[in-house]
């Protein structure tokens, strides 16, 4: 009898927490749907065959400024933008950095209200995320789930060039083709992340809006490019053995996950399982501390690095070249 009255007791709890996740997310996809457009674009390939692609864009100013995924631009420098509200605009592309995978274009007739863009460092595993697409024009796409893992490294190919996104948000929300360039938002509706890609099954990435993005945007917006050092490494935060981290006075590096063929992190002897301690005098803690350095004034100088090697201290010099 106890048990029974039991079970019936946790029911009306149970579905008191499914109405309250229900609310968190019908509360971000109406604050943010309207701000969240589909972008299409079409642009001449060398061959001068017009390749097209779409995607989304997400309004961040109140004068028609949309950030979307530099990949989803292209090699485009115009467009279309279309909102959930059925107007629709021309766009010109203002800027884009392959490295960070984010655009910047602006529409030429008016926008919805912008979105409020958000900090993602302060995100947490495990906390709920919510993610607002318009793909191929499907207006307010939205899925939720939490945050899987943050710090994570994204491969960039495109033909022959490859480049390591750095520091980028992974959730288990579904993301549907066209979803990149969208919004990802926490329970408040800020945005705190610009959704770029479809890693595999139940697997979705995000770039972060953060302290380091902010100043990426920055420099779209002001100059149409950002400047970028390059070393070809991608890497994630690892633990450092006992043993090591009493003797350095450091808790975690940089883990090389994977070493660009032929760029300056090779060229310098870095490999693939190696941690990164130090570079340029500067403690690599995580991906967001490596990609500071990779700024204009680095480009061209000597970078000392040093790394952890089956255990041993290897101390080497890199030159970063300018991305192109």
């Amino acid at each position: 009898m106890n048990d029974t009255v039991a079970a019936h007791a946790a029911e009306p709890a149970a579905a008191g927490e499914l109405d309250a996740y229900s609310r968190v997310v019908t509360s971000v996809a109406a604050e943010l749907t309207p701000s969240v457009a589909a972008l299409y674009r079409s642009s001449r390939a060398d061959s001068g065959r017009v390749e097209s692609g779409a995607g989304s864009a997400v309004v961040f100013t109140d004068d028609g400024f949309l950030l979307t995924n530099a990949h989803v631009v292209g090699n485009a420098s115009s467009g279309t933008v279309s909102f959930s509200d059925g107007s629709s605009s021309a766009f010109r592309v203002i800027g884009t950095d392959p490295l960070s995978d984010l655009a910047v274009v602006r529409a030429d007739g008016p926008t919805p209200a912008p979105a409020r863009l958000g900090d993602a460092a302060v995100l947490q595993v495990g906390q709920l995320v919510v993610a607002v697409g318009n793909p191929l024009g499907l207006a307010g796409s939205v899925t939720a789930g939490v945050v899987s893992a943050l710090g994570r490294s994204l491969p960039s190919r495109s033909g022959g060039t490859v480049r390591i996104i750095d520091n980028v948000i992974q959730t288990d929300a579904a993301l549907n083709p066209g979803n990149s360039g969208g919004a990802l938002a926490v329970a408040s509706g800020e945005v705190v992340g610009i959704n770029t890609a479809v890693a595999g099954f139940g697997l979705g990435l995000a770039v972060p809006i953060n302290d380091t993005t902010r100043s990426i945007i920055t420099a779209l917006l002001a100059d149409g490019r950002v400047r970028r050092a390059y070393l070809g490494v991608g890497c994630m935060p690892a633990p450092l053995p006992p043993a090591l981290a009493q003797r350095t006075g450091q808790r975690q590096g940089l883990r090389v996950l994977e070493v660009v063929p032929g760029a300056p992190a090779a060229r310098a002897g870095i490999q693939p399982g190696d941690v990164i301690l130090t570079a340029g005098g500067h403690t690599m803690v995580d991906a967001q501390a490596l990609q500071r350095l990779m700024l204009a004034d680095n480009i061209g100088t000597r970078l000392p690095i040093t790394v952890v090697r089956n255990d041993a201290l290897v101390d080497v010099i890199a030159t970063p070249t300018e991305l192109t």
